[in-house]
């Protein structure tokens, strides 16, 4: 009676994995189902072919390209051309500079009134007020 329990406990346990395994192996394995849309969209794309271009598509897009003209070299003047120059420039005087300045000078002292008054208050000690 010990034999016959152990022996049908054993083919009960080897049906069970069995079994077990034939579930899993449906279970595991689904069904692959396909994307009809997917597929078509796929096969849309690969057959696919863009219309060939023109030639002259691009006419009204791209202008054409014109080289540029060759950069002139400056022209050197002569010795008596520079002579004549510095001269003229050593014969100036240069009053424009000193107008600029004096004119400056007398607005600041209207201004502000006494220089020496402001140099005072700019020397002067910075009082600083104690902090609440």
């Amino acid at each position: 009676m010990v034999f016959a329990q152990l022996v049908a406990r054993s083919t009960f346990g080897a049906v069970r994995s069995a079994s077990r395994s034939q579930i899993r192996a449906l279970s595991s394995s689904a069904v692959a189902s396909k994307d009809f849309v997917q597929e078509l969209y796929v096969k849309e794309l690969k057959g696919y072919k863009a219309p060939p271009k023109a030639a002259d598509s691009h006419k009204g897009h791209v202008r054409e390209f014109q080289t540029p003209a060759a950069p002139q070299a400056p022209a050197v003047p002569s010795s008596s051309e520079l002579s004549s120059q510095l001269e003229t420039y050593a014969a100036a005087e240069p009053d424009h500079a000193e107008a600029v300045a004096s004119s400056s000078s007398e607005g600041a002292l209207t201004e502000g009134g006494d220089v020496n008054a402001y140099l005072r208050e700019a020397a002067a000690d910075v009082k600083v007020e104690a902090h609440h």
